[in-house]
């Protein structure tokens, strides 16, 4: 059995001019409350039948020759009860991945949770029963598997469980969105310390997906400046970065939160040693335009790859942390998705050129995903496929979720065979994210 080295001593390396960390993953959504009209849940591994296929995709997975993947593990079947526990799905899976040679980037939650924590996020003992659930998988593989990912984009959780009231709990307000991303970042803050308190040569890898807020409207100025103060929420609560100095500070409190919220933060902080950027041309680029009454309304164009150089450095320049970029892709025809490919590519050699220590690159997902549509429609899964990744899904009367192998899997091993020289060495360690490591 290969076992892993253990990414704190890779830490040291990160900035390194040999040392790229090329990744893939496998999408992993997991809502599993019905929807209220159509009964459905949206299980990703179910919907592309993972659960019956993961050790040939896992071996897809290795295909590639990625050194390390982001993998989720379904909470909701390891606990299908509180006080019943079943491993045998991350056994299984994450051995074959470590038996392969592939560094598991384990992802502990990916939206949803377990159905019988009632409240989800704002049960009174969320952040004991996640940073508990995380402590008993991490003993499993202490010593073997040492990258964590403690949520999965805070904010998109907080935004669709508190905002938009899609997913449990169903609130729908700022201030159902502020008790939302309250209770997410306590339960990450304890999470890191029962990883911690397993193995101290754990990572914690926090990702979250990097919206940028623009308008030319100088009457939407002040709001695309907030809008983008709270892409940064998560990580500046986990950090401790959020006092009475902080530009969210007032608003947090006129939505619900309580000083003593914030106090915990500040008195609990967790370092950054690493930070993932999920983000998408066609999704991450907001922009604040007037609509015919007036108020804003936000469009999210194609962006270019100058999209990543500009997060890069924003998100250096807050954190001072090495970067990586955690989830990327296009979506549509496979040239669409090799153009971006090449360009997201060269964008991340500009940043190492500059000196900023984004230090590894994820093409998510490996393949097809589906969207989240699914669950408040009714067409079939096949018609609900986004060809987003290396392979497709594409169905035929024997198998109707068949993988597909393009030709971007053979571009993409080249790149990672090629480690760091495919994105140019990095030019220097700048010192912010020396002191980082």
């Amino acid at each position: 059995m290969t076992q892993a080295l253990p990414p704190r001593s890779h830490l040291h390396r990160l900035t390194a001019p040999e040392a790229f960390w090329w990744s893939t993953g496998i999408e992993d959504t997991f809502i599993t409350a019905p929807h209220p009209v159509t009964g459905r849940t949206l299980d990703e591994y179910e919907l592309t039948g993972h659960y019956d296929r993961w050790h040939g995709d896992l071996g897809l997975v290795a295909e590639l020759a990625v050194p390390c993947a982001r993998y989720g593990v379904p909470w909701h079947r390891i606990q299908p009860t509180a006080t019943t526990w079943d491993w045998t799905f991350p056994d299984e899976t994450l051995e074959r991945l470590l038996d392969l040679g592939v560094d598991p980037q384990v992802d502990l939650v990916h939206y949803g949770l377990p159905a019988w924590i009632e409240g989800a996020f704002l049960h009174p003992d969320y952040p004991k029963l996640v940073s508990d659930y995380a402590a008993r998988l991490a003993e499993r593989f202490r010593g073997r598997i040492t990258w964590y990912t403690p949520l999965n984009e805070p904010r998109i959780t907080g935004w669709y469980c508190g905002r938009l009231g899609w997913w449990p709990p169903f609130r729908r307000s700022w201030p159902g969105f502020v008790a939302l991303m309250l209770a997410i970042a306590k339960g990450m803050v304890e999470t890191v310390k029962a990883l911690e308190s397993v193995d101290p040569e754990i990572v914690p890898y926090f990702v979250d997906a990097t919206d940028l807020f623009d308008t030319d409207d100088p009457a939407f100025e002040d709001e695309a400046r907030r809008r983008q103060d709270i892409v940064f929420l998560a990580l500046d609560l986990v950090s401790g970065r959020i006092d009475e100095r902080h530009s969210l500070w007032d608003w947090l409190l006129k939505n619900g939160a309580r000083e003593a919220d914030l106090a915990y933060f500040l008195d609990n902080a967790v370092a950054l040693p690493v930070i993932g950027m999920n983000l998408y041309p066609m999704f991450t680029q907001k922009k604040l335009l007037r609509d015919a009454g007036g108020r804003f309304r936000i469009r999210m164009p194609y962006a270019g790859a100058d999209l990543i150089t500009r997060l890069g450095r924003l998100y250096y320049e807050r954190y001072g942390a090495p970067l990586m970029i955690s989830e990327t892709a296009s979506m549509g025809s496979l040239r669409r998705r090799l153009d971006w490919l090449d360009a997201s590519v060269a964008a991340t050699r500009q940043l190492r050129e500059d000196g900023i220590p984004l230090v590894g690159y994820t093409w998510w997902p490996m393949f097809a995903l589906v969207t989240w549509a699914y669950r408040q429609g009714n067409r079939p899964v096949t018609e609900h496929l986004a060809q987003m990744g290396l392979w497709d899904i594409v169905p035929d009367e024997a198998d109707p979720l068949r993988r597909v192998r393009t030709s971007g899997v053979d571009i993409y091993r080249r790149l990672v065979q090629g480690g760091a020289e495919s994105v140019g060495r990095l030019s220097q360690v700048p010192s912010r994210a020396a002191a980082a490591l």
